[in-house]
């Protein structure tokens, strides 16, 4: 759903105002803020604000997203400077930083991408009383699915209706054609550097030897791994039956790390996995990577129906459940001392990793809202603080369907041993995280 609106004024100035979109591969916004430009640049800001500890205990974002966060600004840089673009790397509220840089620049066309939750349409808003004379020109580009295919108001809210729906009805879209190269003084004279973990005030690390996730960030890092998953090692064919495993790199594409802050696009996975099926193989497990795209869609199409509903405590059902706030039992959930060996397990690989596999994740959203009975909306909290791979949507969308007050009306519960010794029968996961305890 573009919206698109360029002067017809030649050599106007124009800002790319990235967010989620960390790429210059398939980015509409970049090639439309170079139709008819003068001066173009980019601009990305750390918000201090997000990186400081919340009332819960700990930061909004931590120090494993935040630095995959910081690798993916830096290749983004790099990639912008190949084409003669500046990255403008600011550190503060990104309104006010925003407006300086509009005005130092003499910025008339912002470009950037379509955003609908609040804190982004707070943010957009400000900037435009901030800034009357300013053309904004919006776009999606995280979705699979184009929005001008669907009537977002009428979207089932049955995944397996609207899977069916966009299989056969819509078509993914072509590529978008890779940005032109500017002449060389677009380029502006000051080189700004991407921050450390120390500039956003959190502590550095060393990746854990017992990670399962030890990619870094950026689109090269995501293609690397698109290539290795597919063509190299060729365990796209298998992943269907490894889906659900809980130990090394390999079980799952890790994907959703590079989509959830827009260093690749679920368009460019999708047309290789088509690629692949084309050259190579098309079976189970080749689908069933494009139908996880489809969930992610969902769960996007979900939070534009809903809005703040979405992190409600009653969801999108506006069930009245009663919901417990007691902190110290929050906290032994988070450090991995509940009654439940295999949730401790889980729990001990996100403190210490920032991921966590998909049955890990389902099992302990369920303990801590079904079992403890704890406001769901702490454990999805906790989660955008350490997650790499957290997306608003899927994050949201996922609690509230494990909760019982999202798109799951049999509101169901796990059966965590039962899980356990399905999915580790013999304590290997369980034994790897908890003999080892480090506080």
């Amino acid at each position: 759903m573009s919206n698109i609106v360029v002067k017809d004024v030649v050599e106007t100035n124009s800002l790319i105002w990235f967010r989620n979109d960390l790429r210059i591969n398939d980015h509409e916004g970049i090639n439309s803020a170079l139709l008819g430009s003068g001066k173009v640049v980019g601009f990305y800001c750390f918000n201090p604000s997000k990186f400081e500890v919340t009332n819960l205990g700990f930061p909004k974002i931590d120090k494993f997203r935040a630095q995959f966060l910081l690798e993916t600004i830096e290749n983004l840089k790099e990639d912008l400077k190949r084409i003669n673009i500046t990255l403008i790397i600011k550190i503060g509220d990104p309104v006010e930083e925003l407006t300086k840089i509009i005005l130092q620049q003499k910025i008339e066309n912002v470009f950037l991408q379509k955003e609908w939750t609040q804190e982004e349409v707070d943010e957009e808003d400000k900037l435009k009383s901030n800034c009357n004379n300013l053309n904004f020109n919006t776009f999606y580009s995280q979705f699979l699915y184009d929005p001008d295919d669907l009537d977002i108001n009428n979207i089932s809210n049955v995944f397996t209706n609207f899977r069916k729906h966009c299989e056969k009805k819509l078509k993914v879209k072509d590529l978008v054609e890779p940005p032109k190269k500017l002449l060389k003084d677009n380029l502006l004279t000051d080189d700004y550097l991407v921050p450390s973990l120390l500039d956003l005030g959190l502590e550095d690390f060393e990746i854990d030897s017992r990670s399962a996730f030890k990619f870094k960030g950026g689109h090269d890092a995501a293609k690397q791994r698109l290539d290795f998953y597919l063509w190299q090692s060729k365990k796209i064919n298998f992943y269907k039956q490894t889906r659900n495993g809980l130990i090394g790199q390999d079980y799952s594409s890790k994907f959703s790390s590079w989509l959830s802050n827009g260093s690749i696009s679920a368009r460019e996975i999708f047309w290789e996995i088509k690629d692949y099926e084309k050259n190579i193989k098309k079976n189970q497990s080749t689908y069933w990577l494009v139908f996880e795209l489809i969930w992610r869609d969902f769960f996007k199409y979900i939070s534009i129906k809903y809005g703040n509903k979405i992190f409600k405590i009653g969801g999108i059902l506006e069930k009245d459940y009663q919901w417990n706030t007691d902190i110290k039992i929050f906290n032994k959930w988070i450090n991995g001392l509940t009654n439940e060996p295999f949730v401790n397990a889980n729990m001990l690989e996100l403190k210490y990793t920032g991921w966590m596999s998909n049955r890990g994740r389902q099992n302990v959203a369920s303990y801590l809202a079904k079992e403890l009975n704890l406001d769901w909306r702490w454990g999805a909290r906790y989660f955008e603080s350490k997650l790499i791979d957290y997306d608003v949507h899927s994050n949201y969308g996922n609690w509230m369907y494990v909760s019982g007050v999202g798109n799951d009306p049999r509101d169901r519960k796990f059966n965590i041993k039962f899980q356990a010794e399905r999915y580790d029968p013999t304590n290997k996961y369980q034994k790897i995280w908890l003999q080892t305890r480090i506080f």
